[in-house]
């Protein structure tokens, strides 16, 4: 199957995920992403308390605006902190590390929504993002909900912004998002993967039902499908051993059928007919350009047919790479 996909580059390690990175860094990585095609970036007030928009904002104001696509997101509003001076932080912030200089204060309200975007646009220092996104809305549906949707509604009939759409970790109830709203696109982290299909039972068909574009993030879920070894972390956390075996035997497959698991990971999202982009970290511009040879990578059906074969990749799956 031919996928209709692209790749997007995702910058929360621009925003100094698990461990800083300088600004020299965080440009050569856009850059790279860039010469190697990619005009879809995604960011968010979150990533390193916007330093991840700021780096974004610095090397894409390079490139004319209508050259490329920016998605940021709403929901966590930043005030500055009190009694910081602006010193690295002992630990990691929401692990993230960077100064405490900025709270995160959850913000799902009209108001809020509005005042982040401006803040976000005033970090980047553009004049518009294509898309927003509510951002992790998951123990604050109410609101996101009743007024936050709202707000991009009438944001988007306004022309302030071309897409509106949820991103979470999580199928649900971005699958209520798709049945009960009228967004765009939905950004789904995590759930989509060679590791965690669960985005299958619902958010996908209801996604392809109700013509919602559907992004995946977390393609690698944040490491293990990249580098699976001892250590390598699942969804930000240090990968519990019975998926670290099963990566492993992905891996192992893959490198039998001459092809990476990095590839595989990415092809696999890519194949699904509601998925129009597969949004991938990067840190280093090596990172980036790997990201980029790997999705251009065709993986072999017989790499496929091995994983189905060997209980790796349920049968039931509606479209199979091949």
């Amino acid at each position: 199957m031919t996928a209709r996909a692209t790749l997007a580059l995702g910058t929360a390690p621009l925003g100094n995920l698990f461990t800083p990175i300088t600004d020299e860094q965080a440009h050569a990585t856009v850059t790279a992403a860039w010469h190697q095609g990619i005009r879809a970036f995604d960011t968010a007030p979150h990533y390193g308390l916007g330093l991840a928009e700021r780096r974004l904002g610095t090397a894409l104001r390079a490139h004319p605006r209508d050259t490329f696509t920016l998605s940021t997101k709403v929901g966590r509003r930043l005030e500055p902190a009190d009694g910081t001076d602006g010193t690295p932080a002992a630990g990691l912030d929401h692990g993230f590390a960077v100064p405490a200089t900025h709270r995160r204060v959850w913000d799902f309200t009209a108001d809020g929504v509005r005042r982040t975007l401006e803040s976000s646009l005033e970090r980047l220092g553009l004049d518009r993002v294509d898309t927003v996104y509510l951002h992790d809305a998951d123990d604050h549906a109410e609101q996101a909900f009743r007024e936050g949707y709202p707000a991009l509604e009438k944001l988007r009939s306004e022309g302030v912004v071309g897409a509106i759409g949820a991103g979470m970790n999580q199928s649900a109830m971005l699958t209520r998002f798709v049945r009960d709203t009228d967004i765009d696109v939905v950004l789904c982290a995590g759930r989509y993967t060679l590791l965690d299909q669960s985005a299958l039972t619902d958010l996908l068909p209801a996604a392809l039902e109700h013509g919602v574009d559907v992004v995946i993030g977390g393609a690698f879920n944040s490491g293990l499908l990249a580098d699976p070894r001892p250590g390598s972390t699942y969804d930000y956390a240090p990968a519990p051993l019975a998926l670290l075996d099963r990566a492993l035997r992905l891996k192992a497959a893959a490198e039998r059928h001459g092809t990476t698991l990095r590839a595989a990971a990415l092809a696999f999202c890519a194949a699904h007919p509601a998925v129009t982009g597969v949004l991938v970290g990067a840190r280093s511009a090596a990172e980036a350009e790997d990201c980029a040879e790997q999705f251009r990578t065709t993986v072999p059906a017989s790499f496929w047919r091995e994983l189905r074969r060997e209980g790796l990749l349920t049968a039931a799956l509606p479209e199979a790479p091949s």
